[in-house]
């Protein structure tokens, strides 16, 4: 495995990672009734997970150009990461906007 290969797969791990913490943290804030730092946390995933998108399409780039990209365990452990984080921040935004509404009756 070269080193271009692990940058990859780290940086998806690395933003995925990032990506359901801010999440974790954004449901946290909106249990305390802080939905501005929320929505703020919310905005953060978002950009990690834009980062993490961005490797993403690299790589299928790289593939549809006839560079074939090393399918390994890592990489299937880096696009769990992402995936697990794309469904944590979306569920995170609805349990937000649930608080939201028991916060305003």
């Amino acid at each position: 495995m070269n080193e271009e290969h692990m940058e990859v797969v780290m940086g998806l791990i690395m933003h995925g990672g990032n990506a359901k913490g801010y999440a974790y943290q954004a449901i946290q804030d909106a249990k305390a009734g802080n939905f501005d730092e929320a929505d703020k946390k919310i905005e953060l995933a978002n950009q990690e997970l834009k980062a993490a998108h961005d490797t993403q399409t690299g790589m299928l780039t790289q593939e549809a150009q006839g560079n074939h990209v090393e399918v390994d365990l890592y990489m299937v452990h880096g696009q769990d990461h992402l995936m697990n984080a794309i469904t944590f921040k979306d569920l995170a935004i609805e349990i937000i906007e649930l608080l939201r509404r028991l916060d305003e009756k």
